[in-house]
C-alpha cells in the first residue's frame, strides 16, 4: 500500500499524461475531479470557477453543490481572496463556512492561478476531521498547476 506522497506522485504522474493543454481548461478540470475523487475516496472533490465576481460550480464529484459562492465567503471564498491554500481542520469552527453538505467536516481549498490572477478553485471536503495537511496542499498545488 502506498503512502500518502507515493500516492500523490503516481496521481500527479497519470495526470501529467491526461491534462490536455489543447482542450478547454473545463474539460481537464473534469478529468482532474473525478481522478482526484476516484483515488482519494473524499466527500466531495470540485471545481469552483471565477463568473464575473462570484465563484461558480464546475466539474465535480460527489453529491449536489452549492452552486455560487459569494467572494471572500467561506473557505472557497477566502482561498479566492487571499489567493492562499485553505486547509481546514474542522469546518463547523470556520466562522463563514457555506455548509453545502452536513457530511463535510474537514476541507482543503487550493486556488488555481494564472497570471497573478485566480480563475477557479479546487475544493475537496472529507467528512472526516483533520484529513488534510502540508502534504495535500503541495500535490494538490502541483495538480492545479498543470492546468
Amino acid at each position: 500500500m502506498l503512502n500518502k506522497t507515493e500516492r500523490y506522485k503516481s496521481i500527479l504522474t497519470g495526470l501529467e499524461s491526461l491534462v490536455d493543454p489543447k482542450v478547454d481548461t473545463v474539460a481537464n478540470m473534469a478529468n482532474v475531479s473525478a481522478v482526484l475523487h476516484n483515488e482519494l475516496k473524499h466527500h466531495w472533490t470540485g471545481f469552483y470557477r471565477v463568473v464575473e465576481d462570484k465563484l461558480i460550480l464546475g466539474p465535480f464529484q460527489g453529491p449536489v453543490a452549492c452552486t455560487q459562492i459569494a467572494y471572500g465567503k467561506g473557505v472557497c471564498g477566502k482561498a479566492w481572496d487571499t489567493k492562499k491554500t485553505q486547509v481546514v481542520a474542522d469546518v463547523h469552527q470556520f466562522s463563514s463556512h457555506i455548509a453545502c453538505s452536513p457530511a463535510s467536516n474537514s476541507e482543503i481549498v487550493i486556488p488555481c492561478i494564472k497570471n497573478n490572477k485566480v480563475y477557479a478553485v479546487l475544493d475537496i471536503d472529507s467528512t472526516k476531521f483533520d484529513s488534510f495537511d502540508e502534504t495535500d496542499a503541495k500535490y494538490l498545488s502541483l495538480i492545479v498547476d498543470l492546468l
